[in-house]
């Protein structure tokens, strides 16, 4: 099994000033993570200030796009 966080912590060590969405976009893309995985560590991982929250939907269904890009 994939294991998202291990993935973003290892992008977010090697990229410091990345921002925390940016480092769990790369985390996600093309690995196919279910959307139940996504939102979960979305929410665990990605800053509350590094998005809206009235976006949240919609940034949620581009992470779903982007994790089946290949």
């Amino acid at each position: 099994m994939k294991s998202l966080e291990k993935r973003y912590l290892k992008i977010k060590n090697l990229n410091p000033y990345w921002s925390s969405y940016i480092s769990f976009c790369e985390a996600i893309r093309g690995q196919n993570f279910s959307d139940k995985i996504i939102s979960f560590w979305f929410n665990k991982l990605v800053d509350k200030n590094d998005y809206s929250f009235k976006e949240k939907k919609e940034v949620l269904k581009h992470l779903k796009d982007l994790t089946e890009l290949n």
